[in-house]
């Protein structure tokens, strides 16, 4: 399948989804704590992107039963929302998106929970900064490597961390899967380049041990294989006309983050 290129007034609806996604995960964010279920997140999710007129793009897709993924502990993501109690410490995962008008939004982020161990708070904050710095390396004229190869040389400059193989970020659009798939790890200088009116999902995925997973008994759940805990971060962004990014799922447009890193983002959404 070719690589869907964006007019202006498609990434403007774009946006309008992102932003839904962006508010709901903040609402996720605020309203988490122990002792509350992984369902009830779900629930405060559907609620959010109901108020706010758009369609939940997980629920029902390839048959996932809820709104959200939300992935605690070794379980790195597509865990399923259901009885599941959050404790104190825990490290929780949501993945969250939503459709307005057929154009799609995608996040997701990782949080720790009460008392959070320093090395639990070092994965996150890791994972989170080489989503950016995937980003800020995915510029207008840049190849589509350049990005997994920025999350990958920032994560091993940190310590020792599993980079997870098998799932990446991807094109987003009319689908919230289109190709191309974007790796987290690799060379730089190749692949697709990335040019104005494209859209990525960048989504790094890390654990505090080896990048070795398993799906669960429920065909969804992904955990890693020696039980270490997980991270997972994720914005879609895309590159305006003007040749400048966007985040569409961050609050600001990215605008913080990316001038931290030298960006400038688009004025055009």
């Amino acid at each position: 399948m070719a690589i869907q290129i964006k007019t202006l007034e498609q990434l403007k609806i774009m946006r309008r989804a992102g932003l839904v996604v962006g508010q709901t995960l903040e609402l996720l964010k605020a309203s988490i704590k122990p002792g509350m279920t992984t369902d009830a997140l779900n629930v405060i999710a559907a609620a959010s992107i109901k108020r706010a007129g758009a369609t939940p793009n997980f629920l029902n897709y390839h048959g996932f039963p809820a709104v959200i993924c939300v992935s605690v502990n070794d379980e790195i993501v597509h865990g399923i929302p259901g009885p599941r109690v959050i404790n104190d410490g825990d490290v929780v995962s949501i993945d969250c998106g939503a459709i307005i008008d057929g154009w799609h939004g995608d996040a997701a982020f990782s949080i720790g929970v009460g008392k959070v161990d320093p090395q639990d708070q070092k994965l996150m904050d890791v994972c989170e900064e080489s989503m950016w710095r995937g980003i800020a390396a995915g510029k207008n004229g840049a190849k589509l490597t350049d990005i997994g190869y920025a999350v990958e040389q920032y994560t091993n400059s940190q310590g020792k961390y599993g980079i997870l193989r098998e799932y990446g970020g991807h094109g987003i659009g009319t689908e919230m899967h289109q190709e191309p798939h974007v790796l987290n790890f690799g060379k730089a200088g190749q692949g697709p380049e990335i040019v104005p009116g494209l859209a990525l999902a960048i989504e790094p995925m890390i654990t505090r041990g080896s990048d070795r997973t398993k799906v669960l008994s429920d065909d969804w759940t992904v955990v890693s294989v020696d039980k270490s805990r997980g991270s997972h971060f994720e914005h879609s962004y895309a590159i305006c006309p003007d040749g400048k990014p966007f985040v569409l799922t961050a609050l600001d447009g990215g605008f913080e983050k990316l001038a931290s890193l030298g960006v400038e983002i688009s004025d055009q959404l």
